[in-house]
């Protein structure tokens, strides 16, 4: 999935992905869908209690292999949609819908918590932090595959707002996407995602 996601943002940049068979690529994109679908509603910050500190970590590297595939896939049906002159059949609400539920998913409940502790939830339940007292005990260490996942959401957020310049989405949708694209300006440490987020609600409106 990340060779197809890397080579679909290629076939875009040459303006020949609608020389491809209509059916096929539906059906590639149904495919994708499954795939998405694998991942959207997984959390990646674990804390097992009755785990050891290795089973932990064996289980979280698991997840986010499944998480980070699901991103290869959102690229690659983005990619699909948003190349030059293709056809209706391409633009699958579906398909669309669970990109964008995918996003939203892994924006508050895997990013946002890593970059920007005030999403933080204390899971010893310990009383809240203020959130200056929170930002302050931040560490500013990420793990690869968290820098990985941010980078290819970075592109999936700027690449749905060249699908809202191409494609009329329904209310429901856009009112989804409205607010994917409001929230990254109240979180800290990630100004590349408040970058695509501009381009996302500047489509919208």
């Amino acid at each position: 999935l990340s060779e197809l996601g890397s080579e679909s943002a290629k076939i875009k940049a040459m303006g020949i992905m609608d020389k491809l068979s209509t059916d096929k690529t539906v059906k590639v994109l149904n495919i994708l869908e499954k795939n998405i679908q694998d991942g959207s509603k997984l959390s990646t910050l674990l804390n097992h209690n009755n785990d050891t500190e290795d089973e932990e970590r064996l289980w979280r590297d698991l997840i986010m292999e499944r998480v980070t595939k699901s991103a290869d896939a959102c690229l690659t049906a983005i990619n699909i949609m948003t190349a030059p002159n293709m056809p209706k059949a391409v633009y699958i609400e579906d398909v669309i819908e669970r990109v964008i539920q995918y996003t939203k998913f892994h924006l508050q409940n895997t990013l946002y918590p890593q970059y920007d502790p005030v999403y933080r939830v204390d899971p010893h339940g310990g009383g809240v932090l203020s959130s200056k007292a929170k930002r302050a005990k931040c560490s500013t260490h990420k793990q690869r595959v968290i820098v990985m996942l941010y980078n290819k959401v970075c592109d999936i957020v700027s690449s749905l707002s060249e699908l809202l310049e191409i494609q009329l989405l329904t209310d429901t949708t856009i009112l989804q996407v409205s607010s994917m694209g409001i929230t990254p300006f109240f979180v800290e440490n990630v100004s590349e995602l408040q970058l695509c987020a501009i381009k996302l609600v500047t489509a919208v409106s």
